[in-house]
């Protein structure tokens, strides 16, 4: 009974969010303008810059930023007690995620859809892009190394999901071709998510398994190779033809995913058997300030969103006034992926009882997506009478399919900041698509073998790093999107604050994980994270010395 509570107050919060706070951002402070030119329409070129209908492209952002994180981040943070989780989730998405999403994709397209790294030159000034830029390309390559490492493993782990990962690309060709046809997106919609469906109920009986070794490779280390060719592709081709239908319908799946989870909520209504506050947490274990704060990002703030919104989806809004539908209620579905992920690993329908749980979360990290697949499919099975083999293959499909669509948009983004330093710096060679892509992947593939070896798992020594660094850069973007308010002589409080906050949380976050590295000898993640800490202060100081500028120049001004 319990569940439900935490389900309909976290509902309730996340309606207002959409309601009436983001309405009041999106038309008092952004002033959001249909009359607007956005950049899909000045520079539509037909394979990045495409007017998109804002229901599909609300599928490719949320979907994009989604990945398995708002379900990873969540699952491992329950572990400091539900209560914390919860809050910081749907607070979080209301007053962080929201603004920062509809702000990011509202500042790129204000631009000619530059990224926010290259936006901020013209924001503060050549130094901070530079600075900027560097922490971009740095999450965007752990991001992708290590969504290459994680489908992989899904792929070998859950053989079930291989057969209905691959069909959603052909599902998403054929979608794609129909629609630019102009064929009607309802009909589409449902014919596209029943196919996908029917491919997960093939699949929970057609496992597909690479062989153990192969041109003297593993299994894990073919999956990833496979995965980043597949990437470099989808990356080049136009967005319509591929990573708009994909990500569509995706999203759509993801929806039919959470009206089942919630829908069994209501029906079984399971106790939570996790702990509001764990008291009994290992001797190792970090503090809950600030790590709370970077363990769960998406699904409350992630620095990552802001790439996605100033890198593909700014680039095919329709109307400016759809930054809104696309930015700020692509972070409420991500919170309300997050919260039924609460609610499936601290309940009943994963552990009985807490000393069931105590055991299942042993120690920090020991739940994560395992605990999220096995409590969700035992939820659905007793609210709805599905078989647990397909509950659970719908599960790992849907965490596959996430991961799948953020790694697509990451290449592709990795693609365009490549290309950006192109333009920056003058050099032709990298301003092309093809090289670019090239460039791109291989940086990943020189990450997952040359640091990992033959196994391709090289993405995961610098992970550690992600949670700070990603946090980090969700700060330098409200903060990017701060100084455009002040110079707008704009309310800047509903950004500023939010960023102070991340930024101290993420600041101190990476502090501590500094003394860990340097305690273990990890060379390598002490110079990156000084590199990215050091960053995070010269951008903060150049953005504060414009700002102070813009005020001594009003004050100069004479009053009218």
């Amino acid at each position: 009974m319990q569940s439900v509570v935490i389900v309909l107050l976290g509902m309730v919060g996340m309606l207002f969010g959409w309601f009436v706070y983001s309405k009041f951002i999106a038309e008092k402070i952004f002033k959001m303008d249909d009359n607007f030119v956005t950049p899909a329409h000045e520079l539509e070129d037909g394979v990045d810059y495409v007017p998109t209908n804002k229901v599909v492209l609300w599928g490719h952002h949320f979907t994009s930023v989604a990945g398995a994180a708002p379900i990873v981040g969540p699952a491992i943070a329950v572990y400091w007690g539900w209560v914390p989780a919860v809050l910081w989730v749907v607070f979080g998405t209301i007053f962080f995620a929201g603004v920062h999403d509809m702000g990011a994709l509202w500042a790129s397209a204000r631009n000619k859809g530059k990224s926010m790294g290259a936006l901020s030159e013209s924001v503060i000034g050549k130094r901070t892009r530079a600075l900027f830029m560097i922490v971009v390309f740095l999450v965007l390559l752990m991001v992708n190394a290590v969504f290459g490492v994680v489908i992989a493993k899904s792929f070998i782990n859950s053989p079930n999901a291989v057969f209905p990962a691959w069909s959603a690309i052909v599902v998403a060709l054929v979608i794609g071709q129909l629609l630019r046809k102009k064929v009607s997106l309802i009909p589409l919609c449902f014919i596209g998510v029943g196919i996908l469906y029917y491919t997960i109920y093939l699949g929970s009986s057609m496992p597909i398994m690479l062989p153990d070794e192969l041109f003297g490779l593993s299994a894990n280390a073919n999956w990833i190779i496979i995965l980043f060719v597949y990437a470099a592709i989808a990356s080049l081709l136009p967005v319509w033809m591929l990573l708009q239908p994909r990500d569509f319908i995706n999203g759509m799946q993801l929806l039919v995913g959470l009206v089942l989870l919630y829908g069994a909520v209501f029906v079984s209504m399971p106790d939570i058997t996790a702990p509001a506050f764990n008291t009994q947490t290992a001797l190792d274990t970090p503090s809950i300030i600030p790590l709370l704060f970077v363990t769960i990002a998406c699904g409350a703030v992630s620095g990552f969103h802001g790439i996605v919104s100033s890198g593909t989806s700014s680039k095919q809004l329709n109307k400016e006034t759809d930054g809104r539908f696309v930015g700020y209620l692509g972070a409420v579905g991500e919170g309300m992926l997050a919260l039924i992920t609460l609610v499936a690993v601290s309940g009943a329908a994963l552990a009985v009882s807490p000393e069931e749980w105590h055991e299942i979360y042993s120690h920090l990290g020991a739940g994560s997506v395992g605990a999220f697949v096995n409590g969700g499919a035992n939820l659905i099975e007793s609210g709805w009478g599905i078989s647990n083999e397909i509950a659970s293959t719908l599960l790992a499909v849907m965490v596959v399919l996430f991961a799948g669509t953020t790694m697509d948009s990451g290449v592709r983004l990795q693609r365009y900041i490549i290309q950006e330093w192109g333009d920056i710096y003058n050099i032709k060679v990298i301003k092309n698509g093809v090289i670019a892509t090239l460039i791109a992947v291989l940086s990943c593939l020189l990450l997952a073998f040359g640091a990992g070896g033959a196994s391709g798992s090289g993405g995961m020594i610098i992970w550690p790093l992600f949670g700070s660094t990603n946090q980090i850069l969700a700060s330098l973007t409200l903060l990017v999107i701060s100084v455009i308010l002040i110079k707008a002589n704009r309310p800047a409080r509903y950004t500023l604050i939010p960023m102070s906050f991340v930024l101290v949380m993420a600041f101190f976050a990476g502090v501590i994980k500094l003394g860990e590295y340097y305690q273990q000898g990890n060379w390598l993640l002490v110079i990156l994270d000084v590199v990215v800490l050091v960053i995070s202060v010269l951008v903060m100081l150049e953005a504060w010395s414009v700002i102070a500028k813009h005020r001594r120049e009003n004050a100069l001004k004479p009053s009218e």
